[in-house]
């Protein structure tokens, strides 16, 4: 295996809101250009400890945070770090999606048009990339200015995954992407995550119930659990196969035993 570069450092990170502990002494690394599930039962804060990775926590209420996330180096809870930048650095897709009232061309060109004023013909490239890079142009091409609500859930969901792209991020969050979906809404949005998964660029993090899909889109994959307390807690991280064949903690083995036998 090539050296492991860590994209995004986790250590001690410990989260609240306003007074209730969501997560606690959360360490460890998430690789570039690779794909990490996030998985565990429902309510032990992995889309609270996603939402750490690129700060969204705060713009939902008053949060607590101990410790540090380091992105490239950087502790992204220094004052003097900008926020924007950094979301678009580290973009998510949420478990909906949150199209916005405009057209497909305007929704793909939105956090693009906020960063800086370019040329259209510029920014029409940028758009045909992205949605293609989203496996989505063919079904849009011919209705671009027409309304983003009038696509299908599905489509809307990899239209969200093609903002995201727009914006170039280095780290793509996704929290549950094919909530919801049929399944075969659900297999091009995995399909989709397999294909970004070998652009040597991007390192993804993805939360998911599913585990078989785990397995097939992700290099390494985190188990969070509660503690006594109900507070989320990292259990155990490794390589996928590794994480599903032989677990280190029985807690993990129980948990996968349950949900793929």
């Amino acid at each position: 295996m090539n050296k492991l570069i860590p994209a995004i450092r986790v250590k001690n990170l410990s989260f609240s809101y306003d007074t209730q502990k969501i997560l606690e002494e959360v360490s460890m690394d998430i690789y570039e250009s690779k794909v990490t599930a996030i998985i565990g039962p429902s309510g032990c804060g992995k889309s609270t400890f996603i939402k750490c990775l690129n700060r969204m926590n705060e713009l939902e209420t008053q949060v607590q945070v101990e410790g540090r996330v380091e992105f490239y180096n950087q502790n992204i809870y220094e004052r003097r770090v900008n926020l924007n930048r950094l979301r678009r650095q580290v973009s998510i897709v949420y478990s909906k999606p949150n199209i916005f009232p405009m057209s497909v061309y305007d929704n793909v060109a939105y956090g693009v048009k906020i960063v800086g004023w370019r040329p259209k013909v510029e920014i029409d490239e940028i758009v045909e990339a992205a949605l293609k890079d989203a496996d989505i142009w063919d079904e849009v091409k011919h209705k671009i200015y027409k309304s983003a609500l009038d696509l299908s859930i599905g489509q809307q969901q990899r239209l969200c995954i093609a903002r995201a792209l727009a914006v170039k991020p280095k780290v793509l969050l996704m929290d549950e992407p094919c909530f919801g979906l049929d399944p075969t809404a659900s297999m091009k949005v995995e399909n989709l995550i397999q294909s970004l998964r070998f652009r040597s660029e991007l390192t993804i993090v993805i939360v998911s119930h599913n585990l078989p899909q785990v397995v097939r889109v992700s290099d390494f994959t985190a188990f969070f659990n509660f503690n006594e307390n109900r507070i989320g807690r990292l259990v155990e991280f490794g390589l996928t196969k590794k994480m599903f064949n032989s677990p280190n903690d029985s807690r993990t083995r129980d948990y996968v035993l349950a949900r793929i036998g």
